[in-house]
């Protein structure tokens, strides 16, 4: 069985749950992972662990949140309040885990679907998305990292152009990847605006509305944007639905003739504001 997962957060109890309720066999089943595996939630460690302990039956993206985690550990970024990742920044074992999660994807095509965190601007077809994709990847797991950390946060450039190059080429690439939302018909990001689709801010729509999107046609899976809630189309899934908020943590069964959603209800481990 290939099952897709929305944003989990750190919240590993429904995590383990939502496993159990799969009856999840590593060697017979294969688990996609949609990005925010840490954060916010109460057990970020114990997530880690749960997912490493998986091994090849899972694939695991990363969001804006790990990456937030491997900015903190570097000393790029100050832990927010409402953060939760101090346990693994504070284990013994922690550049083990800093390591693992840094050998993760940012995006992958597989078993029918592109699947990225947060979206693909629409200037990019799949084949595109993956290659820009292992550009940033490469540097992550290079020991680069840290001057790369240093550059990747900030909004410009906005819009993509081929010809960029260097650090405003990466930032654009983690900024589609790990927190679009919203853009305009050209392509411009718009970051500020975290409401539904309905609340889209003037000359701006969602991602994957865009008209001649060149991933139109391509079945997209993704995460990131809680408040869109779940969309089950055939050439459109979306993940998150809000499981550190008290929402559910969302499996998708992808395989076969009849898809299957599967919802773990999941506790409040965060407040509106919190974020």
């Amino acid at each position: 069985m290939i099952y897709l997962v929305g944003d989990i957060q750190g919240c590993c109890a429904p995590f383990e749950r939502l496993l159990a309720e799969l009856d999840f066999s590593p060697s017979r089943d294969h688990l996609y992972v949609l990005g925010d595996l840490v954060n916010r939630g109460p057990d970020s460690l114990g997530t880690l662990r749960r997912l490493r302990a998986l091994g090849a039956s899972v694939t695991c993206l990363l969001g804006n949140h790990d990456l937030h985690m491997l900015a903190v550990a570097h000393g790029v970024r100050k832990a927010h309040r409402s953060d939760t990742i101090a346990p693994v920044l504070e284990a013994p074992d922690r550049e083990g885990w800093l390591d693992w999660v840094r050998q993760q994807r940012l995006a992958v095509q597989a078993h029918g679907w592109l699947m990225v965190h947060a979206g693909v601007l629409p200037q990019w077809d799949a084949a595109q998305t993956l290659a820009l994709a292992a550009e940033v990847e490469g540097v992550l797991r290079s020991a680069d990292l840290g001057d790369f950390l240093h550059q990747m946060y900030g909004n410009e450039p906005a819009r993509w152009d081929d010809a960029l190059q260097g650090a405003e080429r990466m930032r654009c690439v983690v900024n589609a990847l790990t927190r679009l939302r919203f853009c305009s018909a050209d392509g411009a990001m718009e970051f500020a605006t975290k409401e539904g689709a309905g609340g889209a801010p003037e000359g701006f729509m969602p991602w994957f509305e865009v008209p001649g999107r060149r991933t139109a046609g391509v079945p997209v899976a993704f995460g990131h944007w809680s408040t869109l809630g779940l969309i089950n189309r055939d050439d459109l899934l979306s993940l998150d639905t809000g499981c550190v908020w008290g929402g559910e943590l969302t499996a998708v069964r992808v395989d076969g003739a009849t898809r299957e959603v599967i919802q773990m209800p999941c506790p409040q481990a965060l407040k509106p504001g919190g974020a």
